[in-house]
């Protein structure tokens, strides 16, 4: 990805905590701590991502449009490498439980707030979200863990695993194999920079 050709105003990377090289974020994105946010290299976010959280991001990630991750200051996204999030998707990292012990909203006073909830969302490498998903506290994706568009998920998902539905239920394997084989060259044969070291993914 060259980001110098891309023709769309970008965002002020110097209000992050740290970003590295060849990373695109459009304009038009809300990143409300901007300063607990830290980018790997090769990574897109397209316009209309929403985030309050914290958020450490790998490399070659793609978070596509309208992408929403809520939490507050107390939230945590985490991305590993080769890890993609489908448009539309949902991301609730802390939020009320709604079970009647105090109000809910931003606006509430601290001493009438409802009970908070929550846990890092955490994609490890490999993993990622299809289109209008919809993720739950705390949920930990396995290493090559996808989930199809518009499913809701509320448990951790094991590993090179394939789930759909309401909720995600597994469906099928992935090839770990042959995806971790591409990784690696990948890697070894980019000559700008290095964007995962090559023994990161050895011969499996």
């Amino acid at each position: 990805m060259d980001t110098n050709t891309v023709n769309s105003p970008q965002f002020d990377y110097q209000l992050l905590k740290s970003v590295g090289k060849d990373v695109f974020i459009s304009s038009k994105v809300e990143i409300r701590r901007p300063h607990l946010v830290s980018l790997g290299n090769c990574i897109a976010i397209d316009t209309g991502f929403y985030c309050t959280t914290e958020a450490l991001l790998n490399s070659y990630i793609h978070i596509g449009p309208y992408v929403t991750c809520i939490g507050g200051a107390h939230g945590l996204l985490q991305m590993g490498n080769f890890t993609n999030i489908g448009a539309g998707s949902r991301l609730i990292c802390v939020s009320e439980e709604h079970l009647g012990e105090g109000l809910i909203g931003p606006t509430i006073p601290d001493r009438f707030k409802d009970k908070y909830i929550g846990g890092p969302i955490v994609f490890q490498d490999f993993s990622g979200v299809g289109t209008h998903v919809v993720v739950m506290p705390g949920v930990i994706f396995g290493e090559g863990a996808i989930v199809a568009p518009c499913s809701f998920v509320n448990k951790n998902l094991e590993p090179w695993t394939i789930y759909a539905g309401v909720p995600a239920r597994p469906v099928r394997r992935r090839p770990k194999e042959k995806m971790i084989s591409m990784a690696r060259e990948l890697s070894e044969n980019c000559l700008i920079f290095p964007g995962i070291p090559s023994d990161k993914f050895p011969v499996v």
